[in-house]
């Protein structure tokens, strides 16, 4: 059971309609899925977040030449084999979303070797399902007044799913994100909010956001200062009552630690087609838990990504623990998508606001080769 080929899938989808947040608009989807295929026919697939083109190419010219013939059961000692081979110049950044893809489909390949579901792997499911929160409510190029409106139908439509949790993009402008803030809050009094400012903030504007969400109860306020000053989180996690959560743009677990160190995180949110992939999360939430921090995964892309961070939180224990425990989440980005609803012969289950935790072999979704063709820019093949 030795690694034969490894592919890559470069993949594309123009939007129908552009939706921008704090940063930028998108007005097109890109996506890089990684197949590992053994001599015995069987593949495992995994996912990368980060800027596709470059991803593949790293994992096309450096990553995938190291791996060939490698045993497939040993993907942490894979892992460490890439790490030591880039550790001088790719510590962070592109090559480690590489690895994180290639780590994910490794995962996939062993459960699938060995029979057993990813959750298994990661040390046993305490859940069979996990209750999502929606990601979406992104912003459209109108007014204002029309912007929020649209934004607060959007929001009645996924409680109208059953969805318990909604996740706002706030950083447009501070007037337009109080009024946001809190006629979502009105509209919803019962339900769980949380807000992400995808680092838009410096400090002052985060403390007045914030204050903001205090009054509101919101469940945690998300990036709302830049990861390149991990001070500023405590400096604004000791003037205000809502968590703080940060960690997508982080990884591996000396990132983290680092993050965990300076203070003020309250939840820390590694992606796992990103952070260094699933073999790295679990020690990334070893870290985590001796310091007393709970883990919900960031989860952007498509299907992989998402079944992945579903088992991840399958497996989690959340902190401290108590009879009736606080569940961990599951981020579902609800934005239109095809590549991750319509590209998969094999999905995920969500219903009523919950994610059911496959019990296949390996993360138990698969890609449509014939519907994945209809995105496709650029394939690799290494051998």
């Amino acid at each position: 059971m030795v690694i034969k080929s490894i592919n890559t899938y470069l993949l594309e989808h123009q939007l129908e309609e552009p939706f921008g947040f704090s940063q930028w608009y998108y007005a097109k989807r890109n996506a890089l899925l990684v197949e590992i295929t053994t001599d015995t026919g069987v593949s495992g697939w995994g996912e990368c977040y980060g800027p596709a083109a470059v991803t593949q190419c790293a994992i096309d010219t450096f990553y995938a030449p190291l791996l060939t013939g490698w045993n497939a059961l040993q993907n942490e000692a894979a892992w460490q084999h890439c790490w030591r081979a880039s550790l001088d110049f790719a510590r962070k950044g592109i090559m480690m979303g590489a690895m994180s893809g290639l780590d994910m489909a490794l995962f996939d390949l062993k459960g699938k070797l060995l029979g057993v579901s990813a959750s298994e792997l990661m040390g046993g499911r305490l859940r069979d399902t996990v209750p999502c929160y929606a990601t979406g409510m992104y912003y459209k190029d109108i007014g204002e007044d029309a912007l929020l409106e649209s934004i607060l139908d959007e929001a009645s439509g996924y409680v109208e799913q059953g969805f318990g949790a909604l996740k706002i993009k706030v950083g447009k402008n501070l007037a337009f994100d109080k009024r946001l803030i809190r006629d979502l809050r009105k509209r919803f009094p019962e339900t769980r909010l949380m807000a992400d400012s995808n680092h838009a903030f410096d400090l002052p504007e985060a403390l007045e956001i914030g204050r903001v969400l205090d009054e509101c109860g919101y469940s945690w306020f998300e990036e709302p200062v830049s990861p390149q000053h991990p001070e500023q989180f405590r400096q604004l996690s000791d003037k205000l009552d809502v968590p703080i959560a940060t960690g997508e743009c982080e990884q591996t677990r000396w990132g983290f630690e680092a993050l965990l160190a300076a203070g003020g995180v309250d939840i820390i949110q590694p992606d796992l087609a990103y952070c260094g992939g699933p073999t790295e999360a679990m020690k990334i939430r070893t870290i985590a838990s001796a310091k007393g921090v709970n883990v919900i995964p960031h989860a952007w892309g498509t299907m992989l990504n998402l079944a992945t961070a579903l088992h991840f939180a399958a497996t989690t224990y959340m902190e401290p623990g108590r009879l009736e425990p606080n569940l961990p989440l599951l981020e579902t980005d609800r934005t239109p998508n095809p590549m991750r609803d319509n590209m998969y012969a094999t999905a995920l289950e969500i219903k009523n606001g919950k994610a059911l935790v496959p019990t296949a072999p390996g993360l138990g979704v698969e890609p449509d080769r014939e519907a994945l063709q209809s995105y496709l820019l650029k394939s690799t093949e290494t051998d």
